[in-house]
């Protein structure tokens, strides 16, 4: 905890020292505090405590990739999926967050991927149009449209690259040589997460747009650029089999958009519901959007225009994809404000009259902002065991490490990551967070035992689970506390330990 703080006070230090530095030069003008502070706010706002369950089996799958020097192929963490073949899509991912946990702790993972969030929206600014209030407002609410999905996890690291994708494709009409930067970044991207797949069909969407525009616009056709797009398309496909899985990875990402398993069981492939305050900032931008085109006084490029399609759909479809519609809308919104802002035919404006001791003005919030950061990400840092113990079983596993379980264990579906990281391999799990692994059956084995659905003791006694680790008023707990053989051998506000003692009572 102590080099958390450490990392916090020098964060601080760091940001203080480079303001001075920038107001010295006479570099801080009211436009870039602006923009500083809409930064900064996307840093603070997604600094925020470890709550993703997935987190800690990560954890556990990049200490193994460190300490075995290679990629697992099955599972070694479950007794019910023992054996089976596993796609570690996420292992260069995974051994980042361990190597940033070994060396910085909490502190530096909460730190790092608040950097990668504020550097995807950062991307996003540089296509929006150059109006930094305007444009910064609209980043700002994209990147607040996207908080659902931000954490300690590959979905954000996921999230940069698709960013830095889009810059590449929009910039490269002026320079198609940057399409060349993709192909590295694809065999980045493969190893990294599944996501890649978003990066190839971003081509594949370009390439359509602009064959769309050519048939509806009086342009000049470019057959030079769909052929580059084209070829860059061909060799991003032939790389993506430079992965640990092979040629698994074509597939991959295809089964699990068409797996029931994810749609049925987890929340994020569902679609955002609107009675929830946290899916209402993507709201707000899909109707700012739509106003937008409606009421543009310019013509939306076609390519736009498909864009916004197929992300929009996808978006209301899952909250995965709330991202790339994000990564959409945010430009082509930014450019119709400013449309709407400054209307063709208007000749300057009044010129603006400088505060006084502006500069000094700017440097004063930029340090009271620093401040108040380094003061709130100590705060989620030092806070961190605390949410801990209040999302996960921790006393029940410290239970269970001082008093090992008998096996098998059945756990709660959301705390399978936790029991990994922490009692692995001594107590191997009934379920985690890996749904494409478990698949459609044992899924539905789990949620039947679990809400006491069907015929729920089956799954008790084909794995003859001798343990539970669940909620403590959950209805399998309270139907197990009236069984003959079940015994509480631990239990707390957050979670109930059962043994049973007598296996002939089932």
């Amino acid at each position: 905890m102590r080099r958390d703080c450490i990392l916090c006070a020098r964060s601080l230090c760091m940001m203080v020292a480079a303001m001075n530095q920038a107001r010295a030069l006479g570099w801080l003008t009211t436009q870039r505090t602006f923009l500083a502070i809409v930064f900064v706010g996307i840093f603070a706002l997604s600094a925020r405590s470890v709550t993703d369950p997935d987190v800690w089996w990560h954890l556990k799958t990049g200490q193994l990739i460190a300490l075995t020097r290679t990629v697992p192929h099955t599972d070694s963490f479950s007794f019910t999926r023992a054996g089976c073949p596993w796609v570690a899509h996420e292992w260069l991912s995974e051994l980042f967050i361990y190597g940033i946990y070994c060396v910085s702790g909490w502190g530096g993972l909460i730190f790092v991927f608040a950097v990668i969030v504020s550097a995807a929206f950062f991307l996003v600014y540089l296509r929006s149009a150059p109006d930094p209030y305007s444009s910064g407002i609209i980043v700002l609410l994209g990147a607040w449209a996207t908080a659902p999905i931000w954490g300690v996890r590959p979905q954000v690291v996921s999230l940069l690259l698709t960013s830095l994708w889009f810059l590449i494709l929009e910039r490269s009409e002026r320079n198609p040589r940057l399409l060349w930067w993709t192909l590295p970044l694809t065999v980045l991207w493969v190893n990294l997460h599944a996501g890649f797949a978003l990066g190839l069909a971003l081509i594949v969407l370009f390439l359509a747009g602009e064959l769309l525009e050519q048939f509806t616009s009086s342009r000049p056709s470019n057959h030079a650029r769909l052929r580059v797009l084209a070829i860059t398309f061909l060799f991003d496909l032939l790389l993506v089999p430079l992965n640990p899985s092979g040629m698994k990875m074509y597939f991959y990402p295809v089964d699990t958009l068409r797996s029931q398993t994810m749609q049925n069981y987890i929340a994020e492939w569902a679609s955002p519901n609107f009675h929830h305050a946290e899916y209402i900032p993507f709201l707000v931008l899909l109707l700012a959007t739509t106003a937008g085109l409606a009421c543009a006084r310019v013509r939306s490029r076609p390519r736009d225009v498909l864009l916004l399609m197929v992300s929009t759909f996808a978006a209301l479809s899952s909250i995965r994809m709330i991202p790339f519609f994000v990564l959409v809308a945010v430009p082509v919104l930014s450019r119709h404000v400013k449309c709407w802002a400054r209307p063709e035919g208007r000749h300057g404006s009044s010129p603006r009259v400088p505060l006084p001791h502006a500069g000094l003005l700017n440097v004063l919030v930029l340090v009271s902002l620093a401040a108040f950061v380094g003061f709130q990400l100590n705060y989620v840092v030092q806070r961190q065991p605390r949410v801990e113990a209040q999302r996960f079983p921790a006393g029940a596993v410290a239970y269970l490490q001082a008093h090992p379980a008998t096996e098998p264990l059945f756990n709660l579906y959301d705390w399978g990551g936790y029991v990994i990281w922490k009692l692995n391999p001594r107590t191997p799990v009934f379920i985690d967070g890996r749904a494409d692994l478990y698949g459609e059956s044992l899924m539905r084995e789990f949620a039947d035992t679990y809400d006491l659905k069907h015929d729920w003791q089956r799954a008790l006694q084909t794995w003859q689970i001798q343990t539970v680790l669940v909620n403590p008023d959950c209805a399998l707990a309270v139907a197990l506390q009236a069984a003959p053989g079940w015994q509480v051998r631990y239990s707390d506000s957050q979670a109930v330990v059962l043994e049973l003692s007598a296996p002939s009572a089932r």
